[in-house]
């Protein structure tokens, strides 16, 4: 089996079990709906990321800013050289997304494990509720990289080159998200846009086809067949985008961690900003 193309950004859970309580590792869970996960009991010793209240600015319609991430990851007890595990509920979308995230800003050492709070607790592993103190860490967020970040004008600009197939938008939801039979995938069911459909052009092709039974992800081999398969290569500019950005957070990991495509942006306005405006074109089948 050929290895993924960055093999060391996974690890799994005999590896956490190893490692959690190692001050150089910080584990940490992040949820969506921290009451119906962390709190009933999470890895030991991980700490928490709130989803909506840490990885999203409080006001705004955007991810945290640099100075947040710095001040979140220096109360989490993370250094500049502190090894970051992740995980989180519905395979990883949320912890994928902390990790664009992170990534964004410069973060180095940040790793998923693979087949999340699923397969934790599917294997029996300790779990506690005991919240961690750790002492104060030193972590300063970097500037943003853009090469990692689509907005609405990006994908509008791009448009020209996806009809031409220069240009790949892979939109990760589900078939009836896709063909606008549903606004809102059935996890959230009361979360709407305006429009159904999808962006002109756009491949689907769901984020779940990555992965296994158990919540890890395939082999690259099988990766490889799917999105080649589909029309990915991996030489072409690719935008990943869902509904708000974490399900194509987990595709753009994906795509740029273990096949190694060098051109992968994750449109994180995804459909509920594409979807909502005026004049924004769109298809159905």
């Amino acid at each position: 089996m050929t290895s993924y193309a960055h093999p060391d950004v996974l690890v799994d859970t005999e590896w956490v079990l190893a490692h959690h309580k190692d001050p150089k590792v910080r584990v940490a869970e992040v949820d969506y709906d921290p009451s119906a996960n962390y709190e009933q009991g999470h890895v030991p010793d991980a700490v928490l990321f709130d989803w909506r209240k840490d990885i999203n600015d409080p006001l705004a319609r955007d991810i945290l800013s640099q100075q947040a991430l710095t001040e979140l990851f220096r109360r989490s007890g993370i250094d500049d050289d502190t090894t970051v595990v992740l995980y989180g509920d519905f395979n990883n979308w949320f912890a994928a997304f902390a990790f664009w995230v992170f990534a964004y800003y410069g973060a180095k050492h940040i790793k998923i494990l693979n087949g999340g709070r699923k397969k934790w607790i599917a294997e029996d592993k300790p779990l506690s509720k005991e919240i961690p103190k750790p002492p104060a860490g030193h972590f300063t967020a970097a500037a943003p990289n853009p090469k990692l970040r689509a907005y609405m004008d990006d994908v509008r600009t791009s448009l020209p080159a996806v009809k031409a197939g220069k240009f790949i938008l892979v939109d990760v939801r589900g078939p009836k998200e896709f063909s606008g039979e549903i606004t809102a995938p059935p996890e959230y069911p009361t979360e709407h846009a305006q429009r159904g459909g999808h962006i002109p052009g756009a491949k689907n092709i769901p984020w779940a086809q990555a992965v296994n039974e158990d919540g890890t992800f395939k082999s690259r081999e099988q990766l490889e067949e799917l999105y080649g398969s589909k029309g990915v290569p991996s030489g072409t500019p690719v935008i990943t985008y869902c509904r708000i950005g974490e399900r194509s957070s987990h595709t753009w990991f994906v795509l740029t961690y273990l096949l190694g495509y060098p051109n992968v942006r994750n449109y994180d306005g995804s459909w509920t900003e594409w979807g909502n405006l005026i004049r924004t074109p769109i298809e159905k089948p």
